[in-house]
């Protein structure tokens, strides 16, 4: 399965990156990282429809994860779940403008952004399996 990773820091993307590993958890299968830290690169890579989850940076600049989130909702067919990473808590009412599937805090917590990529990993097999 393929996890796409946007955030314009490279060191937030390291972050997730090593958050996620290659196995975010026992019972979803092995996952391969693709990073991103442009707008038009995650529309790309969104749009081929070969990503199963995104994790987007909402802090990232100039185009905040929050409105690739909305955008991609809107606009990508069969748009993966995304994950967004907010800064601060009051953000969360922003994320549910955004459509995000799941949310996680800054500072990373490893286990929780972890579980959260494993819960949206099932959920979209699931969703592939019965649409197939």
């Amino acid at each position: 399965m393929r996890v796409l990773v946007y955030s314009d820091d490279a060191s937030t993307r390291e972050k997730v990156r090593l958050a996620i590993g290659r196995r975010p958890a026992a019972d979803v299968p092995l996952v391969e990282v693709v990073e991103c830290a442009t707008q038009p690169a995650v529309i790309k890579h969104l749009d081929s429809g070969e990503i199963d989850v995104a994790v987007l940076d909402g802090e990232a600049v100039p185009a905040g994860g929050m409105g690739i989130s909305r955008q991609a909702k809107d606009e990508v067919y069969d748009c993966p779940p995304i994950c967004l990473i907010i800064a601060r808590r009051d953000d969360r009412w922003l994320a549910d403008w955004s459509r995000a599937d799941a949310v996680v805090a800054q500072p990373i917590d490893p286990m929780a952004l972890a579980e959260a990529v494993a819960g949206l990993l099932r959920s979209r097999s699931a969703s592939r399996i019965t649409s197939h």
